[in-house]
C-alpha cells in the first residue's frame, strides 16, 4: 500500500489494510437508513413513489444544498489533509442534490476497484453531513471525474443492452451494480424506449432490461 493508502485506512482503524469499501455497510447513527442503500434514485414504480413522497414533505432548498456541500467539502478536505493527499475541492448543486468533487489530481486510491472506495467515502461523507444537519442527504462525491467517465460507459452499455433486447425479444440481465450505476442504466434504457427493473439484493443487485410485451 502507498503512504496515502495507509493514511486513509488508518482514519478508520484499518491498520491491517482491510478494504475500506467494507465500511460502506456500517449502519447509520440513531437508526437513520443509509443514504446510499436500496434503490433510492433509481427508475421504476418504487422510485417514483419515493420521489412523490419526498415532494410532499418538501425537497431541500438551494441554501440547504449549499450548506450540505460546504459541510461535505470540509469533511473531505480533512480526509485529504490527514492522508497527505493533494486535490482541490469543487462544490455544485444539480437538481435536488449537492455535488462535491475532488479535482486537480490523480487519486486512484480514493476511487478503488469499480469505485468501491469512492462509494465508501461518499457514505461516510453523507453520515458526516447528517450528523451536522440532522437530515438525510443525497449528496454525491466524485474524485478525478470518475463518476462522469463511469456515467458515459454505463449509458453506452444501457443503450447497447436495449438494442439487443429489441433485436432478440429476450430480457437481458446485466452485471451487479451499485445504486448510482443502476440509475444511469435505467435512464439509458428508458431513453431507448424500453423498461427495466432491478432485482436481487446488495451487493449483487442488478438491472434487467425487459422486452416489449405485445
Amino acid at each position: 500500500m502507498t503512504q496515502g493508502d495507509n493514511a486513509i485506512a488508518g482514519l478508520y482503524g484499518d491498520a491491517d489494510g482491510q478494504d475500506l469499501a467494507e465500511q460502506a455497510v456500517m449502519p447509520a447513527p440513531d437508526g437513520i437508513p443509509r443514504a446510499g442503500s436500496g434503490d433510492a434514485g433509481e427508475s421504476g414504480p418504487a422510485a417514483a413513489g419515493s420521489e412523490a413522497a419526498g415532494s410532499e414533505d418538501g425537497l431541500p432548498g438551494l441554501a440547504d444544498l449549499e450548506l450540505e456541500g460546504e459541510i461535505a467539502a470540509d469533511y473531505v478536505e480533512g480526509l485529504l489533509d490527514v492522508a497527505d493527499l493533494d486535490g482541490d475541492i469543487d462544490m455544485d448543486v444539480e437538481g435536488d442534490r449537492a455535488l462535491v468533487s475532488v479535482v486537480g489530481a490523480t487519486l486512484d486510491e480514493l476511487v478503488g476497484p469499480r469505485g468501491e472506495v469512492l462509494e465508501a467515502l461518499q457514505e461516510l461523507t453523507r453520515l458526516a453531513v447528517h450528523r451536522q444537519t440532522g437530515a438525510r442527504t443525497r449528496i454525491m462525491l466524485d474524485v478525478g471525474g470518475y463518476r462522469q467517465r463511469r456515467r458515459e460507459e454505463l449509458t453506452a452499455a444501457g443503450s447497447a443492452a436495449a438494442d439487443e433486447v429489441k433485436r432478440t425479444g429476450v430480457a437481458k440481465k446485466l452485471m451487479a451494480m451499485n445504486p448510482f450505476e443502476r440509475k444511469v442504466v435505467h435512464d439509458a434504457v428508458a431513453a431507448a424506449g424500453l423498461l427495466s427493473e432491478s432485482e436481487g439484493e446488495e451487493p449483487d443487485r442488478r438491472v434487467v432490461v425487459l422486452p416489449v410485451v405485445n
